[in-house]
């Protein structure tokens, strides 16, 4: 069966889609996304979804094109037209159609696209063996805080990534490491975890993740010392454990960077409980 995708109002088989080449999404990658998981048939982590979203679209100057419970109504029609038991809602928001200029025009619609992607969230097989990590250069913008469809710098990133024959690359950025090109980024040490924080000196460093927010929380309530600060690639090198979070996976062990083990180079006993603990939490909030 053809997926259903949402277009500007209408549920669409998704060979049947279609939008404006002058919308400025495709122009000039003007708009915002999300990527929000479904588990058990069941959008998970919506209201931080939504202040999310809000904020990007509020530093973008783009205005919400329906109301926050239409917009929920749309995620949930998708899971059910499409029987979405386990995966994701890719859903983006652009300021629309407009002749091409680069000043925000006068009168336009904002444009939204959404789409489901089946996929292993809970039992992701890579979370049993852990994923290599490749560094590469920090090649994005300032505005990190907002969660922009213009992802060329992170293609870019992960491309090189895969070509180095890793699952993804963490960016590096005057010596430091900030995030994954679509993930969080952690290291363990002596049991603490160790993250940077989404602003340094008052900038954006990295993008507010969901699923790093909620980790904090996790750790917080069971006593696990957290470090928010960035840290260098050898220190990566010499950590006890690594990992990484996403909308895609929730954690995600990282068992070797740039072709170096991490610790013995198997998941690690915090990583692994924090994965644990982390879709516990889900359910009972389910």
């Amino acid at each position: 069966m053809s997926r259903i995708v949402y277009v500007n109002g209408n549920y669409l088989a998704e060979e049947e889609a279609r939008v404006s080449p002058f919308d400025r999404g495709y122009v000039f990658g003007d708009g915002a996304y999300e990527v929000t998981p479904v588990i058990g048939g069941r959008l998970v982590d919506a209201e931080r979804m939504l202040a999310r979203l809000t904020n990007s679209l509020a530093a973008l100057s783009i205005a919400w094109p329906m109301s926050r419970e239409e917009f929920l109504a749309m995620h949930d029609e998708l899971i059910a037209r499409n029987r979405l038991e386990e995966g994701v809602i890719y859903v983006q928001i652009t300021r629309g159609v407009a002749d091409r200029d680069f000043p925000f025009p006068a009168e336009a619609t904002p444009s939204v696209f959404a789409f489901p992607k089946a996929m292993p969230v809970v039992n992701n097989p890579r979370a049993q063996t852990g994923i290599a990590v490749k560094l590469v250069e920090e090649l994005r913008w300032k505005r990190r805080d907002i969660k922009s469809i213009a992802l060329l710098a992170q293609v870019l990133s992960r491309q090189q990534a895969a070509e180095a024959g890793a699952a993804e690359g963490w960016m590096v950025e005057d010596g430091l490491i900030t995030e994954g090109c679509s993930s969080s980024a952690y290291i363990v040490k002596d049991g603490a975890i160790i993250t940077s924080p989404l602003k340094v000196d008052g900038r954006p460093r990295i993008l507010p993740g969901i699923r790093r927010a909620i980790l904090l929380e996790i750790a917080q309530r069971e006593g696990i010392p957290v470090e928010l600060r960035p840290f260098s690639p050898d220190e990566a090198f010499a950590a006890d454990e690594a990992f990484q979070s996403a909308a895609t996976f929730g954690v995600m062990p990282v068992v070797e960077i740039d072709g170096r083990p991490i610790g013995d180079g198997k998941p690690g006993p915090l990583t692994r409980r924090l994965r644990a603990l982390f879709f516990e939490r889900l359910r009972e909030e389910g």
